[in-house]
């Protein structure tokens, strides 16, 4: 769309996924943040040039603040369609929230040239889809097009020949409503938006709901408090393309980024300052899962992070509220950990990315889920799952999921492939991702999101090995990890520094041991200490970010350092480890 209406010369070299800038979203081929852009299409048959603002949303349900939020900002949604795949849970939720809005859909349907590609069935599924989630007659007369968007190619009907997106921009132009708002009435605008200049400050982004802004106006500031500031405008952006250009003014139904309002945070109004009246903010799901961050206090504390206190971890939480609306931080009754709940593992693994790559040290608690009461029923949150998998691991999959208290609702077989839809606990889910990729041999694909809330569906264990614990520090060797690893995985190599109470692997059996991995060959008077067979280990199993956070059980950590991700018990002393346990298993006196 960018390179055929003119943001790109013909000879342009673009790089992939033009609009995924953060390093994370490049690294994991996924949108993270919502971010704006636009583009300005001429009709053939008028000489009028239309701009069509842009933006770019996440699909997964852990990222729903950022949808929910930016939705504010458009009057219509491209829904983008796998010719193959067909809608999954994420196309669903996203589906959800803009007919809630009453925003105009056009179904998109991708990628038509695939070898497996069924464009007729995932039509009749969208339709079906539309149907289920109760929308309205003109909603359900949506326009449909068929696209091959890497050789920029779109058309009406699956039969005709394509050349360009030209139909693609004739249905945006045509049944996409313009954005409501009068020029004359006084100026309001509802923050969905924040980004940061080092020049500038913070810039609010949003949607001009009325009225018109000028360079060097003075605006009240609504706050979600209801607390009321002065503010002046000192630059004004509008999106064009990838850029942002600077202009004196700008209208009602425009999208802009303003400057000059230091304290302003998303889901509040700027509004003129003689008519300060606050806009509505959509209403934001709550978090379903949280993890504890806690001030790093292992034996190799502050020795790799540039951030590591109490006071840095708080001010980097309090930073990511004002821009993160799906989050939560909480403090809890220990003055150095701190309760964050998100929306799901992948909500919370960014962020704990994100910080460790500024520099910050700390340690994150295993994920707990949030329970509810409803109608005075204990209720925890539900997942919708869809597994694409070969037909010979169907079967695993099923009992796993079964297993784990999941409830089959769809199985389909097409050319060799199954797809299986669940409706399971969502704690069912810790620690699944891992054990699907060994089951499948990493062909299988899942896609889940938040279904709801259901009665708790009782007890569950989620981890069936036991964790294998260093006994004291020092570093480890290849000598001693030979001998052990017949029923041990490793998840560090040999020449590793270590410590008493850190998690070196994992046990074939359900019960932790306490391993030494420091033991060295000890010189006699028969032989050197150099001298001995050939040592072969097999690779360790080195954990990632989120597959350390299904791993770990309620009683261990994940350090997180800006170099490292080790894994601890809580209690690093085994005496203490003992006396815990053994208090937890004892009921407390009435």
């Amino acid at each position: 769309m960018l390179r055929q209406t003119g943001t790109f010369r013909e000879n342009q070299e673009m790089v992939k996924r033009v609009m995924d800038s953060n390093d994370l979203e490049k690294e994991r081929g996924i949108t993270i943040l919502a971010k704006n852009t636009s583009i300005f299409y001429k009709q053939p048959d008028s000489k009028d040039v239309i701009k069509i603002n842009i933006v770019d949303t996440p699909g997964h349900s852990d990222f729903a603040g950022e949808v929910e939020r930016t939705l504010k900002m458009v009057n219509g949604v491209l829904l983008l369609v796998d010719a193959a795949e067909g809608p999954l849970p994420g196309t669903k939720f996203v589906l959800k929230k803009s007919l809630e809005l009453n925003l105009q859909p056009i179904v998109v349907i991708n990628k038509i040239d695939r070898k497996d590609a069924r464009a007729h069935e995932v039509l009749d599924e969208v339709f079906e889809l539309f149907l289920s989630l109760g929308a309205h007659d003109h909603q359900l007369d949506f326009p449909i097009i068929y696209c091959i968007a890497k050789q920029g190619i779109a058309k009406n009907e699956l039969e005709e020949e394509g050349t360009s997106l030209e139909p693609l921009f004739h249905a945006i132009a045509t049944k996409i409503p313009p954005p409501p708002g009068e020029e004359d009435l006084p100026f309001q605008m509802l923050v969905s938006s924040i980004d940061y200049n080092d020049y500038l400050g913070r810039l609010g982004i949003g949607r001009i709901e009325r009225g018109t802004i000028r360079y060097g106006s003075p605006m009240k500031i609504i706050h979600r408090d209801h607390s009321v500031e002065d503010a002046r405008v000192t630059k004004i952006y509008t999106f064009e393309g990838l850029k942002r250009a600077e202009v004196q003014y700008a209208f009602a139904g425009d999208i802009i980024a303003i400057s000059g309002m230091e304290d302003v945070d998303i889901g509040e109004t700027i509004a003129d300052a003689a008519d300060p009246t606050p806009l509505p903010f959509v209403t934001i799901e709550e978090p379903t899962l949280s993890m504890n961050f806690i001030v790093n206090n292992s034996p190799f504390a502050g020795l790799e992070g540039k951030y590591v206190t109490t006071r840095n971890l708080g001010d980097r939480l309090a930073k990511e509220l004002r821009s993160n609306v799906s989050l939560r931080v909480e403090l809890t009754d220990t003055p150095d950990a701190f309760k964050v709940s998100g929306r799901g593992e992948l909500h919370l693994g960014i962020l704990i990315e994100t910080m460790r790559r500024e520099g910050f040290e700390f340690q994150v608690s295993a994920p707990e889920v949030i329970y509810k009461r409803i109608d005075d029923v204990l209720c925890e949150p539900i997942e919708h799952v869809i597994i694409d998998v070969p037909d010979e691991h169907a079967g695993i999959i099923i009992q796993n999921l079964g297993s784990r208290k999941g409830v089959m609702k769809n199985m389909l077989q097409s050319q060799g492939n199954t797809r299986l839809e669940f409706l399971i606990p969502a704690r069912g889910l810790l620690g699944f991702r891992s054990e699907f990729m060994t089951d499948t041999k990493g062909t299988g694909i899942l896609h889940h999101n938040f279904n709801g809330y259901e009665p708790f569906k009782g007890d569950l264990s989620t981890r069936h090995k036991g964790a294998v614990i260093q006994l004291e520090d020092g570093d480890s060797t290849g000598y001693a990890m030979f001998k052990l690893q017949e029923r041990i995985t490793f998840f560090i190599p040999p020449g590793v520094r270590v410590y008493g109470g850190m998690i070196v692997g994992e046990n074939a059996r359900d019960e932790d041991i306490i391993v030494n991995v420091c033991k060295t060959k000890q010189l006699t008077n028969m032989r050197s200490s150099g001298a001995d067979e050939a040592i072969r280990l097999e690779p360790p199993r080195i954990h990632s970010l989120e597959q350390a956070m299904e791993w770990i059980a309620g009683d261990e950590y994940i350090e997180v350092t800006p170099k490292s991700l080790r894994l601890r018990k809580k209690f690093l002393d085994h005496n203490e480890r003992q006396r815990m346990s053994k208090k937890k298993a004892t009921p407390m006196e009435s």
